[in-house]
Protein backbone atom coordinates (compact mmCIF):
# COMPACT_ATOMS: atom_id res chain seq x y z
CA UNK A 1 0.00 0.00 0.00
CA UNK A 2 1.46 3.37 -0.96
CA UNK A 3 2.36 6.15 1.44
CA UNK A 4 0.36 8.48 -0.77
CA UNK A 5 -2.78 6.42 -0.25
CA UNK A 6 -2.22 6.40 3.50
CA UNK A 7 -1.69 10.16 3.49
CA UNK A 8 -4.95 10.54 1.60
CA UNK A 9 -6.74 8.40 4.19
CA UNK A 10 -5.34 10.46 7.03
CA UNK A 11 -6.28 13.69 5.29
CA UNK A 12 -9.80 12.42 4.66
CA UNK A 13 -10.18 11.27 8.26
CA UNK A 14 -8.89 14.61 9.55
CA UNK A 15 -11.26 16.51 7.27
CA UNK A 16 -14.13 14.35 8.46
CA UNK A 17 -13.23 15.04 12.08
CA UNK A 18 -13.09 18.79 11.46
CA UNK A 19 -16.42 18.77 9.65
CA UNK A 20 -18.10 16.87 12.46
CA UNK A 21 -16.52 19.12 15.07
CA UNK A 22 -17.97 22.14 13.29
CA UNK A 23 -21.39 20.56 13.66
CA UNK A 24 -20.94 19.88 17.35
CA UNK A 25 -19.23 17.13 19.29
CA UNK A 26 -22.12 14.67 19.15
CA UNK A 27 -25.00 14.18 16.78
CA UNK A 28 -28.65 14.42 17.74
CA UNK A 29 -29.67 10.76 17.65
CA UNK A 30 -33.28 10.29 16.52
CA UNK A 31 -35.66 8.13 18.48
CA UNK A 32 -35.29 4.51 17.38
CA UNK A 33 -37.86 2.89 15.12
CA UNK A 34 -39.74 -0.22 16.14
CA UNK A 35 -37.32 -2.51 14.30
CA UNK A 36 -34.13 -0.89 15.60
CA UNK A 37 -32.00 -3.47 17.40
CA UNK A 38 -28.46 -2.25 18.14
CA UNK A 39 -25.87 -4.96 18.70
CA UNK A 40 -22.20 -4.36 19.59
CA UNK A 41 -19.21 -2.58 18.06
CA UNK A 42 -15.92 -4.35 17.46
CA UNK A 43 -12.43 -2.89 17.66
CA UNK A 44 -9.83 -4.35 15.34
CA UNK A 45 -7.25 -3.91 18.10
CA UNK A 46 -8.27 -4.68 21.68
CA UNK A 47 -5.09 -3.20 23.15
CA UNK A 48 -3.13 0.01 22.76
CA UNK A 49 -3.58 3.67 23.57
CA UNK A 50 -6.60 4.14 21.31
CA UNK A 51 -8.54 1.22 22.77
CA UNK A 52 -7.67 2.30 26.31
CA UNK A 53 -8.80 5.89 25.73
CA UNK A 54 -11.99 4.71 24.04
CA UNK A 55 -12.89 2.48 26.99
CA UNK A 56 -12.18 5.43 29.29
CA UNK A 57 -14.66 7.55 27.31
CA UNK A 58 -12.04 9.98 25.94
CA UNK A 59 -13.07 9.83 22.29
CA UNK A 60 -10.89 12.76 21.04
CA UNK A 61 -7.78 11.10 22.49
CA UNK A 62 -8.86 7.75 21.08
CA UNK A 63 -9.28 9.28 17.63
CA UNK A 64 -5.83 10.87 17.81
CA UNK A 65 -4.29 7.52 18.74
CA UNK A 66 -6.06 5.70 15.91
CA UNK A 67 -5.00 8.36 13.40
CA UNK A 68 -1.40 8.05 14.60
CA UNK A 69 -1.55 4.27 14.25
CA UNK A 70 -2.94 4.61 10.74
CA UNK A 71 -0.07 6.90 9.78
CA UNK A 72 2.64 4.71 11.29
CA UNK A 73 1.64 1.50 9.50
CA UNK A 74 0.22 2.06 6.02
CA UNK A 75 -0.58 -1.62 5.51
CA UNK A 76 -3.10 -1.83 8.35
CA UNK A 77 -6.70 -0.64 8.14
CA UNK A 78 -7.59 -1.76 11.65
CA UNK A 79 -7.11 1.77 12.99
CA UNK A 80 -9.56 3.04 10.35
CA UNK A 81 -12.14 0.57 11.65
CA UNK A 82 -11.50 1.72 15.20
CA UNK A 83 -11.72 5.35 14.14
CA UNK A 84 -15.12 4.55 12.65
CA UNK A 85 -16.22 3.15 16.01
CA UNK A 86 -15.48 6.50 17.66
CA UNK A 87 -17.75 8.22 15.14
CA UNK A 88 -20.50 5.67 15.78
CA UNK A 89 -20.18 6.26 19.52
CA UNK A 90 -20.82 9.95 18.91
CA UNK A 91 -23.89 9.28 16.78
CA UNK A 92 -22.25 9.96 13.41
CA UNK A 93 -23.41 6.78 11.67
CA UNK A 94 -22.91 8.05 8.11
CA UNK A 95 -19.34 9.11 8.86
CA UNK A 96 -18.63 5.74 10.45
CA UNK A 97 -20.11 3.94 7.45
CA UNK A 98 -17.83 5.83 5.04
CA UNK A 99 -14.73 4.64 6.85
CA UNK A 100 -16.04 1.09 7.27
CA UNK A 101 -16.72 0.84 3.54
CA UNK A 102 -12.99 1.31 2.96
CA UNK A 103 -12.06 -1.23 5.64
CA UNK A 104 -14.39 -3.84 4.15
CA UNK A 105 -13.13 -3.25 0.62
CA UNK A 106 -9.39 -3.07 1.34
CA UNK A 107 -8.57 -4.54 4.73
CA UNK A 108 -7.10 -7.85 5.79
CA UNK A 109 -9.56 -10.67 6.52
CA UNK A 110 -9.49 -9.87 10.25
CA UNK A 111 -10.01 -6.16 9.57
CA UNK A 112 -12.78 -6.89 7.08
CA UNK A 113 -14.53 -9.07 9.62
CA UNK A 114 -14.48 -6.31 12.24
CA UNK A 115 -15.71 -3.82 9.65
CA UNK A 116 -18.55 -6.09 8.57
CA UNK A 117 -19.73 -6.63 12.16
CA UNK A 118 -19.71 -2.88 12.67
CA UNK A 119 -21.67 -2.32 9.47
CA UNK A 120 -24.18 -4.80 10.82
CA UNK A 121 -24.34 -2.80 14.03
CA UNK A 122 -25.07 0.43 12.17
CA UNK A 123 -27.82 -1.07 10.03
CA UNK A 124 -29.42 -2.96 12.92
CA UNK A 125 -29.51 0.24 14.98
CA UNK A 126 -31.40 1.89 12.10
CA UNK A 127 -33.89 -0.97 11.87
CA UNK A 128 -32.55 -2.61 8.69
CA UNK A 129 -32.23 -5.98 10.38
CA UNK A 130 -32.18 -8.09 7.21
CA UNK A 131 -29.31 -6.00 5.84
CA UNK A 132 -27.56 -6.27 9.19
CA UNK A 133 -27.94 -10.05 9.14
CA UNK A 134 -26.36 -10.24 5.70
CA UNK A 135 -23.31 -8.29 6.92
CA UNK A 136 -22.99 -10.48 10.00
CA UNK A 137 -23.28 -13.72 8.03
CA UNK A 138 -20.57 -12.46 5.68
CA UNK A 139 -18.40 -11.60 8.68
CA UNK A 140 -18.87 -15.08 10.13
CA UNK A 141 -18.01 -16.63 6.78
CA UNK A 142 -14.58 -14.96 6.80
CA UNK A 143 -13.55 -16.79 9.97
CA UNK A 144 -16.16 -18.81 11.84
CA UNK A 145 -13.65 -19.42 14.65
CA UNK A 146 -13.87 -15.79 15.77
CA UNK A 147 -16.55 -15.19 18.42
CA UNK A 148 -17.51 -11.60 17.59
CA UNK A 149 -19.89 -12.35 14.67
CA UNK A 150 -21.52 -15.12 16.72
CA UNK A 151 -22.25 -12.72 19.58
CA UNK A 152 -23.76 -10.18 17.18
CA UNK A 153 -25.85 -12.85 15.45
CA UNK A 154 -27.13 -14.04 18.83
CA UNK A 155 -28.23 -10.53 19.76
CA UNK A 156 -29.88 -9.97 16.39
CA UNK A 157 -31.72 -13.30 16.47
CA UNK A 158 -32.97 -12.60 19.97
CA UNK A 159 -34.27 -9.17 18.97
CA UNK A 160 -36.21 -10.83 16.13
CA UNK A 161 -37.81 -13.42 18.39
CA UNK A 162 -35.72 -16.38 17.24
CA UNK A 163 -34.76 -17.50 20.73
CA UNK A 164 -33.51 -20.93 19.65
CA UNK A 165 -31.09 -19.45 17.12
CA UNK A 166 -30.01 -16.80 19.59
CA UNK A 167 -29.14 -19.41 22.19
CA UNK A 168 -27.30 -21.61 19.69
CA UNK A 169 -25.26 -18.67 18.40
CA UNK A 170 -24.48 -17.53 21.93
CA UNK A 171 -23.34 -21.01 22.94
CA UNK A 172 -20.92 -21.04 20.02
CA UNK A 173 -19.68 -17.53 20.85
CA UNK A 174 -19.02 -18.49 24.46
CA UNK A 175 -17.27 -21.70 23.40
CA UNK A 176 -14.97 -19.74 21.10
CA UNK A 177 -14.47 -16.95 23.64
CA UNK A 178 -13.28 -19.00 26.60
CA UNK A 179 -12.33 -16.49 29.28
CA UNK A 180 -14.47 -13.75 27.75
CA UNK A 181 -11.68 -11.61 26.25
CA UNK A 182 -13.61 -10.80 23.07
CA UNK A 183 -16.76 -9.94 25.02
CA UNK A 184 -14.81 -7.66 27.37
CA UNK A 185 -13.34 -5.77 24.41
CA UNK A 186 -16.66 -4.80 22.80
CA UNK A 187 -17.64 -1.15 22.50
CA UNK A 188 -21.27 -0.29 23.13
CA UNK A 189 -22.87 2.54 21.17
CA UNK A 190 -25.97 2.35 23.37
CA UNK A 191 -26.14 1.17 27.01
CA UNK A 192 -28.98 -1.18 26.07
CA UNK A 193 -26.50 -3.22 24.01
CA UNK A 194 -24.44 -4.08 27.08
CA UNK A 195 -27.58 -4.90 29.09
CA UNK A 196 -28.90 -7.18 26.35
CA UNK A 197 -25.64 -9.07 26.00
CA UNK A 198 -25.20 -9.43 29.76
CA UNK A 199 -28.78 -10.67 30.09
CA UNK A 200 -28.31 -13.38 27.48
CA UNK A 201 -24.98 -14.48 28.97
CA UNK A 202 -26.48 -14.61 32.47
CA UNK A 203 -29.43 -16.64 31.19
CA UNK A 204 -27.09 -19.04 29.40
CA UNK A 205 -25.08 -19.47 32.61
CA UNK A 206 -28.23 -20.31 34.59
CA UNK A 207 -28.19 -17.04 36.54
CA UNK A 208 -31.95 -16.49 36.48
CA UNK A 209 -31.90 -13.60 38.95
CA UNK A 210 -29.17 -11.74 37.08
CA UNK A 211 -30.82 -12.37 33.72
CA UNK A 212 -34.26 -11.28 34.96
CA UNK A 213 -32.92 -8.05 36.43
CA UNK A 214 -31.26 -7.15 33.15
CA UNK A 215 -34.26 -8.15 31.04
CA UNK A 216 -36.50 -5.97 33.22
CA UNK A 217 -34.17 -3.03 32.61
CA UNK A 218 -34.19 -3.77 28.88
CA UNK A 219 -37.99 -4.01 28.84
CA UNK A 220 -38.16 -0.45 30.18
CA UNK A 221 -35.69 0.87 27.60
CA UNK A 222 -36.12 3.00 24.51
CA UNK A 223 -35.79 0.28 21.85
CA UNK A 224 -39.16 -1.40 21.21
CA UNK A 225 -37.59 -4.48 19.56
CA UNK A 226 -35.28 -5.06 22.51
CA UNK A 227 -38.09 -4.39 24.99
CA UNK A 228 -40.25 -6.99 23.23
CA UNK A 229 -37.37 -9.48 23.31
CA UNK A 230 -36.93 -8.88 27.03
CA UNK A 231 -40.64 -9.39 27.66
CA UNK A 232 -40.47 -12.75 25.88
CA UNK A 233 -37.69 -13.90 28.16
CA UNK A 234 -39.44 -12.63 31.27
CA UNK A 235 -42.67 -14.39 30.27
CA UNK A 236 -40.73 -17.64 30.00
CA UNK A 237 -39.37 -17.43 33.55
Amino acid sequence: MSRRLTTNRLAAAAALTLALSACGEAADVPLPGREAAPLVAVLASHVGAGAERLRAGDLPAARAAFEAALGSDPDRLGPLNDLAVTYALEGHADAARRLLDEVVSGGSPREQQAGLVNMGELYAAEGYVSVAEAYLETARGIDAARPEPWYALALLADSRGDVARARASLREALRLDEGGAARAAFAFVYPEERVHLEALVAEQAGDRAGASARFRALAAGRFPALAAAAERHLAGD
